[in-house]
């Protein structure tokens, strides 16, 4: 793998030395890895702060010197005119200088300062305009010397003109900075951005860090095969996919994964975000999609990764769409032009990452653009053993730690999620001073991240109790029916905005629900306004989040999936937006209005008739609850009576509780 990053940044290296405008020093709205540097090693574009210091350094070198200078002349004296002559006519004055009435000059002997301390060798002294006296002969008589330069040089005109312009060079360069800033700062609304180098070995990741979607990397490895040995394919006319779609639910490793192909190609890796590409102005995404793609295209063989492409590559002809000539439009057209322009001989391959495949453009994703859609699920049971395997690599992990049994009670998590869990697993056990994670930091992280974590609220006892037979109530209702997922957890302690929660998942994923789970599901929601009904008479707000649960799959099940014989097989509810532009019409939707009425309310008497039947057991479930204010899986059957279900393997405490948990808000 080295040898190829190697040899791949050496063919770079020999392009950008073949080309040498190539290597552009502006700023870019993107990020780069596995760039090679320049040859110098130097980082581009000026270092404005290293200037400014190092003008400030020859500035107060020269202000020294300077200051030196006036210091070693301040060594002249001012005296009397009268002590003066005294000196000449002592024949102590060696050499004068004369402008105008003053008078420099040098004895030959030091003297002493008149009226003063120390003594002297230079002074100066100003002649009186009403002196009779004739000087020169007395300076001629006393050998003294009368020269024509000042005995006491002044500072040079070269130094006067530096300091002169010192000030004035001072303000150019302020000026010339500020301009510069505010070039950059322009810069970021036309187009460019600054960017950092990033080297390889910093941020390079390999397969070795993508776990849980092994069918992926089947898919994505051809990829990394072509971009490492194009001659393979081409001698049989094969040419590179121009572009491979990513899609999936947030957290399933998309850009880890472009980031994985890349370092397993050795090849450059350019990523942004769709939206870095739009500004206010229009022209500019498209300048930036221009710059992005001659940059890859300099160091080919590359990667460009495109994050949330469903920003700018939403469909044009959508009721959603505004104009023809909006900014989006324009730097999806870019785009657009920009990989119809690769040959697939130039090994640029374009990789994008999107949630909502379904709302791009038709353009986008026929063949020839991505000519790939690989859709990237959350994994599975052996997935998500793998991917914690990954993210507990560096993670002491103690001897009671079963991963697997940890991937069995995680459904529906994705890698984020599990990459989550064992970092708040090993930041809870860091703070209690252990030395390795067990299962219980693991299994606390998991209820912190799903339920929040626990609030210090004192509930009165009549509210506490209440909770208690709400609670209860889901519980019950969910041992009790047929197929219905085992319960794993109550609890009357506050959690976030909930003031107690049951959890309930399967021992395996599911992928398919029949329409009888999904009847046991609504009334399993509806059992804790079902218990506050039957024990106390009432029904309270705590059942907002039960009956919010309950109408949704009502809703799902009348409305998109069939599964009501008086609507009977058709989608009334599309995907997104309002179902009476998809053509369904008032007596319809009226229609389906009647029937998810007529489903709760009837898993509604189901629950209460349950209930009733069931009244013994639901409060010793009460009583139990009340004492411990947290069941698990093995003393909540055990206070129902019941027999817990058959399962494969013991879970670890708590699980997702979308869509199988009720709480009491």
């Amino acid at each position: 793998m080295a040898d190829q990053q190697d040899a791949g940044s050496t063919r770079s290296a020999r392009r950008r030395r073949a080309d040498p405008g190539g290597q552009d020093d502006g700023w870019r709205p993107w990020r780069t890895e596995g760039m090679p540097p320049s040859d110098d090693g130097a980082p581009s574009g000026p270092r404005w702060g290293r200037v400014l210091t190092w003008v400030l350094i020859g500035w107060l070198v020269f202000f020294g010197i300077t200051t030196i200078q006036d210091v070693a002349s301040s060594n002249v004296v001012q005296v009397p005119y009268t002590e003066f002559t005294d000196q000449v006519a002592d024949h102590n004055v060696t050499e004068v200088f004369a402008r105008g009435q003053t008078i420099e000059g040098m004895l030959e002997e030091p003297a002493d300062v008149p009226d003063g301390d120390g003594s002297y060798d230079q002074f100066v002294t100003e002649r009186p305009a009403f002196a009779q006296d004739d000087l020169l002969t007395d300076l001629e008589d006393a050998g003294a010397v009368v020269r024509a330069t000042p005995v006491t040089q002044q500072r040079g005109v070269l130094s006067n003109l530096l300091i002169s312009l010192l000030p004035l060079a001072l303000l150019v360069l302020f000026y010339v900075w500020l301009f510069r800033r505010q070039s950059a700062m322009a810069g970021g609304m036309f187009g460019r951005r600054k960017s950092r180098r990033v080297e390889p070995e910093e941020v390079r990741v390999t397969f070795d860090d993508v776990a849980g979607i092994d069918e992926v990397e089947q898919q994505v490895s051809e990829i990394v095969d072509l971009l490492k040995d194009p001659d393979r394919y081409t001698r049989l006319g094969a040419r590179a996919p121009r572009g491979v779609l990513l899609e999936g639910a947030p957290g399933t490793g998309k850009t880890l994964l472009a980031r994985a192909t890349a370092g397993e190609a050795g090849v450059p890796f350019f990523s942004a975000s769709a939206a870095e590409f739009i500004e206010m102005i229009v022209g500019v995404g498209a300048q930036r999609v221009r710059e992005l793609f001659e940059e890859a295209r300099k160091v080919a063989p590359a990667i460009v990764f495109i994050d949330e492409i469903d920003t700018i590559g939403r469909s044009r002809a959508g009721a959603q769409s505004v104009g023809g000539n909006d900014e989006r439009e324009q730097t999806l057209n870019q785009i657009l032009t920009e990989m119809d322009g690769f040959s697939g001989k130039e090994g640029v391959v374009v990789l994008a990452a999107t949630n909502r495949a379904d709302v791009l453009d038709p353009a986008l994703t026929r063949p020839g653009r991505f000519d790939r859609k690989i859709t990237v699920s959350p994994p599975d049971q052996k997935g998500r053993e793998e991917i914690l395997k990954v993210h507990t690599r560096s993670v002491p992990l103690a001897d009671d730690v079963d991963l697997r049994r940890v991937a069995q009670s995680t459904p529906g998590l994705t890698g984020a999620d599990l990459a989550n869990l064992a970092n708040e697993a090993a930041l809870q056990a860091a703070r209690l001073g252990q030395d390795a994670v067990h299962a219980k930091d693991l299994a606390d992280a998991l209820e912190r991240i799903q339920l929040g974590a626990e609030r210090a609220v004192v509930l009165p006892e009549s509210e506490r109790r209440r909770t208690a037979y709400h609670e209860s109530g889901h519980a019950l209702l969910g041992m009790l029916q047929p197929g219905a997922d085992p319960v794993r957890k109550i609890s009357i302690i506050p959690r976030g905005r909930a003031l107690g929660v049951t959890l309930s998942t399967p021992d395996t994923d599911r992928y398919g629900y029949d329409a009888e789970y999904l009847r046991g599901r609504i009334v399993g929601a509806l059992g804790g306004m079902a218990a506050e009904q039957e024990v106390f008479g009432v029904v309270t707000t705590g059942a907002e989040s039960d009956l919010q649960q309950a109408t949704g799959i009502a809703r799902q099940m009348v409305g998109r999936w069939g599964m009501s014989a008086q609507i009977g097989p058709v989608q009334v509810y599309p995907t997104e937006g309002d179902p009476r532009q998809a053509g369904a019409s008032e007596a319809l939707l009226q229609a389906v209005d009647r029937e998810v009425r007529d489903l709760v309310a009837d898993c509604y008497r189901r629950a209460r008739e349950l209930l009733a039947e069931h009244r013994d057991r639901l409060e010793s479930i009460v009583a139990r609850l009340l004492e411990r204010e947290t069941l698990d899986e093995d003393e909540a059957y055990a206070a129902a009576g019941l027999s817990r279900p058959a399962a494969p393997d013991e879970p670890l405490v708590g699980a997702r509780p979308a869509p199988q948990s009720a709480a009491r808000g």
